[in-house]
């Protein structure tokens, strides 16, 4: 197809934006009227009612219209389409195009996406992928570009990415900014490395999000002044207040890893909510499934006793704005047709979703919609991510003394809980490696995990945040082994062992993180795979393998398990 020329694009922009004005202003029919609409406001926080026209996908205006097709909203609440200020995809070990088919019910119409899950894999090839994974779906994905990869340079990644190898990426126009900045200590240390990075987002007149839990201080000062200008980390209000009176945004999160939202609640009133936007981070296929997306985000705040109307202004317009995605997250002229039909507030049940004027969930189904092509350079590359030779027991049998990481049920924080050179079941002593799986280097860093409460075999994942190298718990060395030739064996993903023997395993053979099934079908053998770890001793207080995946994230405290050993994040130092 002959690439279209400037002045033709120009008139075709012309003919659009004419018809667009003959429709706002009554002489033609609108593609869409949602006649009888009582819908939220977000400017002047109320209720309005009339009839809103769509035109070429953007509203046209509210007022007495007619169209070619006429949907009668009597009875119901009209919304602005939800958007998640912060997410990574790859969490629902789904592709992005299931993802969308799975939000779109539960009226998600934007998202805005940190896709360093994949890129810790993958590097700049796995931007790339998720950029053509998401072009054109029916869900909006804008992203952040990952700004640690590795997290920090204690962490070993499959690829390292400073800021000529992202710098290209800005020019795409779904890159939105800079993603969360979770090398905090490179922030406030002067890091010239970490810093450049800020700066090139800042050339590009991007955003740059945070990632900084209980940062306080002149520290937090360093931080912010550093050009950081958001958080989604704060577990709490006094933590989010001092950041928000400092000027950063606030993302209140609420997903499948971290539940923020009855904490952070005295910030969903008119003197803080401004400044605040909700987030799901990572959402899990049962979360999604079971609970929703955004919409369970404010189903749970109107239920805590939040002002429905300021509810759904967080959900949608002012992410919206911080992002500077300026036609969407209202109901006005001139705003794109993303539209989120739902009974009521008490019940919040979602009866039809629009996405540029377009049906796309009818209270039923979702529409179909075409898969986004990509490049098969990309396909084949994302399919061959492991680099490790066999492992035996033997991997495993180191007897020094090791750091203990000590496990805090609900949290992903860890304690320190002194050392121990041998696996006790009994006292909840058991041993966790992370095996270096990219560049087969062979490194593998051993420690030692309570609270984790298995009493035989073992548990292995290629999910673990944020390099993505397998992460395994055991009750015996053998089994350890075991599990993990058994991830290398699927490409990627979960497995539960007990006596050599597979009790439970999802394969995510894309980048070691994703499937290329259907959410439904990974969340049956995900459940399955969580009953088997169940059944040898795990405790229910956690999830089996979500809460495993962020033992060898290096920017939480206290503990962490990465290739090279057991290190203490706040100082930055092996124990």
């Amino acid at each position: 197809m002959a690439k279209e020329s400037y002045t033709g694009r120009i008139n075709r922009k012309l003919m659009k934006k004419l018809r667009i004005v003959e429709v706002a202003a009554g002489r033609e029919k609108a593609d869409l009227v949602l006649k009888n609409a009582a819908y939220v406001n977000v400017f002047s926080s109320q209720i309005c009612r009339a009839d809103i026209a769509v035109a070429e996908g953007l509203i046209v205006g509210m007022g007495t219209y007619s169209g070619v097709q006429e949907v009668d909203v009597s009875g119901k609440i009209v919304l602005p389409g939800f958007l998640d200020a912060h997410i990574h995809l790859e969490s629902a070990m789904v592709s992005p195009g299931e993802f969308a088919r799975a939000v779109l019910p539960h009226g998600t119409t934007t998202v805005v996406a940190d896709p360093h899950e994949i890129a810790n894999v993958m590097g700049a090839d796995g931007i790339e992928y998720m950029l053509q994974a998401t072009e054109d779906l029916p869900v909006d994905v804008r992203f952040m570009l990952p700004s640690c990869v590795p997290a920090t340079p204690m962490d070993e990644s499959g690829a390292v990415l400073d800021y000529r190898t992202i710098d290209s990426f800005y020019d795409h126009p779904r890159v939105q900014g800079l993603a969360e900045m979770m090398n905090y200590p490179g922030v406030i240390g002067a890091d010239p490395q970490v810093i450049e990075k800020i700066v090139a987002a800042q050339a590009h007149h991007k955003k740059i999000d945070g990632h900084a839990p209980d940062l306080l201080g002149n520290d937090l000062n360093a931080y912010i002044a550093a050009g950081v200008y958001s958080d989604h980390e704060c577990h709490d209000a006094a933590d989010a207040v001092a950041k928000l009176e400092r000027g950063q945004f606030i993302m209140i999160r609420e997903g499948t890893a971290a539940r923020n939202l009855a904490a952070l609640m005295p910030l969903m009133t008119p003197q803080y909510a401004e400044r605040c936007m909700f987030c799901c981070d990572d959402k899990h296929p049962n979360d999604l499934l079971e609970k929703g997306h955004i919409d369970y985000n404010i189903r749970e705040a109107i239920r805590l006793g939040a002002d429905p109307i300021l509810t759904i202004r967080v959900a949608c317009h002012h992410a919206a704005r911080y992002y500077l995605l300026n036609n969407r997250g209202a109901i006005a002229p001139g705003y794109l047709a993303d539209f989120v039909v739902i009974d009521n507030f008490q019940d919040f049940n979602i009866q039809q979703v629009f996405k540029k004027g377009v049906e796309m969930y009818d209270g039923t189904s979702v529409r179909d919609f075409p898969a986004p092509v990509i490049d098969p350079y990309l396909v084949r590359r994302a399919h061959d991510t492991f680099h490790l030779a066999h492992l035996t027991a033997e991997d495993f049998a180191e007897r020094r003394p090791r750091g203990i990481i000590g496990m805090v049920p609900g949290e992903i924080v860890t304690t320190d809980q002194g050392y121990s050179d041998h696996i006790d079941p009994e006292w909840d002593i058991l041993k966790i490696a992370v095996v270096e799986r990219h560049k087969n280097t062979r490194h593998i860093g051993i420690g030692y995990l309570q609270g984790y409460g298995l009493k035989r075999g073992a548990v292995a994942t290629s999910v673990s945040h944020d390099s993505h190298n397998i992460i395994v718990v055991g009750a015996g060395e053998e089994d350890m082994a075991a599990a993990v030739n058994r991830v290398a064996e699927n490409r990627g993903g979960i497995v539960v062992m007990e006596g050599g023997r597979v009790q439970g395993e999802v394969a995510l053979p894309v980048a070691g993180l994703m499937s290329d099934g259907t959410l439904e079908e990974v969340n049956s053998a995900l459940e399955a795979a969580k009953d088997a770890a169940f059944a040898l001793g795990v405790s229910r207080e956690i999830d089996p393998f979500m809460t495993l995946s962020f033992m060898s994230l290096p920017v939480i405290p206290t503990l962490r398990l990465t290739t090279r050993g057991v290190i203490d994040v706040d100082k930055q130092q092996y124990v």
